[in-house]
Order: structure tokens, then C-alpha cells, then sequence
């Protein structure tokens, strides 16, 4: 089973602008799609609300606000994406209102979504996605910021004070969630956490700490975003997926405007081969990258990778990574 997995997909602010007066398909160049439809399931991190409601989220200092209309969701079926964590720090960008308004415009997509609910209980709960025969259990969490936390009967996130440690219920989520896979059949567990600052080049100490708990309490595959910008693999852990769409400034240094779509092929033993497929962000749109950009892409990923002894190959434009068992 192949599992596309994308990080930071934002589509409101100027985005949203570009939706008003063009098609969906726009936004994303078709050869960018084709790689997408190669998986058989597809996730990404949602960070925006869907909603033409609510108003900024009333919380002091706080820069940005992120809201994408309706026929945004058109972007994420183009993909075939099956499920969006909103885990992260712009699901609640307009309220509640707009946050119950994105379940609403998901769900009529047929699109799964984690780390968000109307409730805490909903907020915590995983998901399960099918194909091929494989059952993939997905998790979400997020470590900021605390207020977008849900409650017993508040809509809100899936909050985890990361920086103090994996808070329990999450790793009793995620051994419940590795107990449960069916014996007979190929399953895992995912999980998918927004941690950690913006625009750094590497995991931060909390990060790192995190993610050894996620393995050690059962998780098939982490694969993480906040950062901007990709970190390296170590193991079944993806530190950081980058940025897949947005209307973003680019750091000259750190190239959040270059990116990479991952597929990983799962089977019953978990993860066996990573292809990364580089990206070039444009201005509210995202194509492959070109044959330069490739090299620099492919460049800072080894070098990511290396620091976590993870050996990347080439071939021709796709950076594989191959995981012995």
C-alpha cells in the first residue's frame, strides 16, 4: 500500500483570492496531481479553516488568519486526498464556527479529517482509512497553541504540551490504536503531529524526544510538520513534511518555496521504501520542480537525512530512501 503524505497545505489568504477568480485545478500543476493519484491513500496537514464565516480568533499578537472558501475542498478531492489532520495552529483561525463549518464541507467531500472536533473526545479520536486490504489508523496532535485546545463539549484541537512531554492520552491512543490492528490482515499507525517552530533547518529537542515516545508506544510511521520546510528521516520518522501550497515569503536560505511529496510503501511490517518527489511552490501554486532545483532539493535532503545516519538514492528525479528490516 502506498501512503502519500503532504505538509502545510494552506489554502485561504491570497490563495483564497486566486480561488474567487480561477478553477481549482489552478492551483496545482496536473504532473504535481498525477504523482498524488500514485498513492493509494493520501494525507496532508490542512492548515486553514473552509468556511465563509466566524470571525479572527481573538488572541493577542496573533499575525495571521487563514480561511479558505468552500470550494476550496475541490483542491484536496483534485488530489484524492482521504484524510486531513487540522491538528495545527490556523484551524480555529475564524472561531468555532467556521472550524464546525470545515467538518461539515469535509465530510459532504467524503474527505476524513483528525485532530479537531466538536468535542475533546472527538478532538483526540483517530481515524481509519482502507485500501487494498490495508488499514491505516491515523492520529493527530498538535503543540500549539494551548487556547485552540478543545474541551468535554468545546470544539478545538487536539492540544499536547509536547515541550513537557507526550501527555498519556496520546500514547494510550497510540498503543490502543497498535493493539487493535487485526492479526490477519496488514494495518498500521499513524501519526501525524504539528510540533516544533517555524523555520527551523532541523528538530528541535522536544521533537526529537516526542518522537522516540511515538515509536515506543507502537506508531507505524510519524511524520511530522510546523517547520516550513522538510527535515530529515529517521527510521519510520518523517521530522518535518515541509509546505505544499500557500502564499508564503521565501526564506532565501531555507527554500520554503522547495518541497517534496512522499510516498512511502507500507505492508504488514510497516514502512519499506520512501520515494520523495521534489516540488517547486510558486506564488499560490506548486509544479515539480525543475532539474536545478531538483539538485538543490535533493542536496539539503541527504544532508537532513545524514544527520540521522539515513543513506538517500537518486533515482533520476525521485529521492529514495530504502528501510531495512
Amino acid at each position: 500500500m502506498i501512503l502519500g503524505l503532504v505538509g502545510d497545505t494552506m489554502l485561504g489568504r491570497l490563495v483564497a483570492e486566486r480561488l474567487a477568480t480561477s478553477t481549482p485545478a489552478s492551483l496545482i500543476a496536473p504532473e504535481v496531481v498525477a504523482v498524488a493519484h500514485e498513492a493509494d491513500l493520501f494525507v496532508v496537514n490542512l492548515e486553514c479553516c473552509i468556511s465563509d464565516r466566524g470571525e479572527p480568533w481573538p488572541a493577542a499578537g496573533k499575525p495571521f488568519f487563514f480561511r479558505a472558501p468552500p470550494k476550496a475542498v475541490d483542491v484536496l478531492s483534485s488530489l484524492g486526498v482521504d484524510c486531513v489532520t487540522l491538528a495545527n495552529n490556523h484551524a480555529l483561525d475564524y472561531g468555532s464556527v467556521a472550524l464546525l463549518d470545515t467538518f461539515t464541507h469535509l465530510e459532504r467531500a467524503g474527505i476524513a479529517w483528525v485532530g479537531a472536533g466538536p468535542s475533546l473526545a472527538r478532538a483526540r479520536a483517530p481515524v481509519s482509512l482502507d485500501a487494498h486490504g490495508y488499514r491505516l489508523t491515523v492520529l493527530a496532535a498538535t503543540d500549539h497553541p494551548a487556547d485552540f485546545a478543545a474541551g468535554p463539549d468545546q470544539p478545538g484541537v487536539a492540544w499536547a504540551d509536547l515541550r513537557a512531554g507526550v501527555p498519556t492520552w496520546l500514547l494510550e491512543a497510540v498503543q490502543h490504536a497498535a493493539r487493535s490492528t487485526a492479526p490477519a490482515a496488514p494495518s498500521g499507525v499513524l501519526v501525524t503531529p504539528h510540533w516544533g517552530p517555524n523555520m527551523v533547518a532541523a528538530p528541535s529537542a522536544h521533537v526529537l524526544h516526542a518522537a522516540a515516545a511515538l515509536r515506543g508506544a507502537g506508531a507505524t510511521l510519524v511524520a511530522g510538520h510546523s517547520a516550513h520546510v522538510f527535515h530529515g528521516v529517521d527510521g519510520p520518522v518523517l521530522y518535518d513534511l515541509g509546505d505544499f501550497l500557500d502564499d508564503y515569503a521565501t526564506d532565501p536560505f531555507l527554500r520554503n518555496d522547495l518541497g517534496l511529496l512522499f510516498l512511502v510503501e507500507l505492508d504488514e511490517r510497516g514502512p519499506a521504501r520512501l520515494e520523495a518527489v521534489p516540488l517547486k511552490l510558486e506564488f499560490c501554486h506548486t509544479r515539480l520542480a525543475s532539474a536545478d532545483e531538483t539538485e538543490w532539493i535533493a542536496r539539503r535532503f541527504q544532508h537532513a537525512c545524514a544527520m540521522f545516519g539515513t543513506d538517500v538514492c537518486r533515482d533520476q528525479d525521485r529521492l529514495l530512501i530504502t528501510w531495512s528490516r
